[in-house]
């Protein structure tokens, strides 16, 4: 309310002004003086200009800082701090140099208004000048990709062997994640294998596939460090996890991959927010089509010994569609029905 009392002061007083200006050039056109006129208007405007330019970064600074919670999401990862202090040095720098750019855009107007007695200066080149405002954004602007390319480095290599690996599926319009089961390892698949139920397209002539399962909700552990392999079913899709600051395409034939490491469980991220009700979320980022919007998955960060049981727990995707075990070849067939344990269930 308190902010919405300011916006409609600020209008107000600009109306008032608009209103004074318009009373006066109405004066001065009943005296018959233009020149009066124009020298108002001049004036009037160059200081609109200066008036305009100091509540604007005035606003700026005050809403930044008031509703800095509101727009900065809390870090969950360890790259996440490397991204967050890249971005804000970005910020800064770029931010100076827009402020002090417009302000003598401004200024400028202001000062170098129409005036009767004013002479222009022509002023054809000035090469020292032209050198300086062409090496110096060079080097800076080098300096900053040179960092964020150090960064992006740091965050996309080989990831630790040890890592929790999940395989990330977009397609129109959800998300579907695979795990390896005890193995470790994640089965191969073939997008010809692809069906209504088999959506991944697992190969089930690969042996690592019969423990693989798929939940119905991500999880990962805190503290280890979690690889995503990540690939589209048909278009391109783009996995954003935003308090983990990990953003990737999804690419329809390409593999994509990016591994991070939780440092927040989800519910020590519930009391930092004050929210009992919050939760971790996958979303997409590139525009899909109609469906878009509802491609959204829930992310759980676990504690390690909570993670283990969850993971303990979950049956592998063969037990739970048993008919498919006629698509593995037939001299695994035993292997398969041992490792899922659909034996004892027949």
């Amino acid at each position: 309310m308190f902010e919405v009392a300011i916006g409609l002061g600020v209008i107000l007083v600009l109306v008032i002004l608009l209103l004074l200006f318009r009373v006066q050039s109405l004066l001065n056109v009943a005296r018959g003086s233009d020149k009066k006129i124009e020298s108002t208007s001049n004036k009037v405007n160059g200081a609109l200009l200066l008036l305009f330019m100091i509540v604007s970064i005035i606003a700026f600074f005050w809403y930044s800082i008031a509703e800095f919670d509101n727009y900065t999401l809390p870090n969950a990862s360890e790259h996440g701090v490397l991204t967050d202090r890249m971005f804000w040095v970005t910020t800064a720098i770029t931010g100076v140099v827009f402020i002090l750019a417009n302000a003598a855009l401004f200024y400028f107007a202001f000062r170098y208004q129409y005036k009767d007695s004013g002479k222009a200066l022509f002023y054809p080149d000035n090469h020292k000048l032209e050198i300086a405002w062409t090496v110096i954004p060079a080097i800076v602007l080098t300096l900053l990709v040179g960092y964020g390319l150090k960064v992006w480095t740091q965050i996309t290599n080989e990831p630790p062997e040890e890592s929790e690996v999940v395989e990330v599926m977009g397609y129109q319009f959800a998300w579907k994640v695979r795990y390896p089961g005890k193995d470790g390892m994640l089965g191969g698949y073939d997008y010809r294998l692809i069906d209504p139920v088999n959506e991944f397209g697992v190969d089930f002539s690969d042996k690592a596939s019969f423990d693989d399962f798929v939940p119905r909700e991500i999880h990962v552990p805190k503290g280890k460090p979690v690889l995503l392999k990540i690939r589209a079913r048909d278009v391109l899709h783009s996995v954003y996890l935003p308090h983990f600051r990990v953003k990737m395409d999804a690419v329809p034939g390409m593999p994509t991959r990016f591994w991070f490491i939780p440092t927040k469980s989800t519910e020590e991220m519930r009391q930092e927010t004050g929210n009992p009700d919050f939760n971790y979320e996958l979303a997409c980022t590139e525009i899909c089509g109609r469906g878009h919007f509802s491609m959204r998955l829930i992310m759980v960060v676990d504690e390690p010994e909570d993670y283990e049981k969850w993971y303990n727990s979950q049956e592998p995707w063969l037990t739970q569609n048993p008919t498919y075990l006629s698509k593995v070849p037939e001299k695994l067939q035993e292997l398969a029905a041992v490792t899922t344990g659909i034996n004892s269930k027949n």
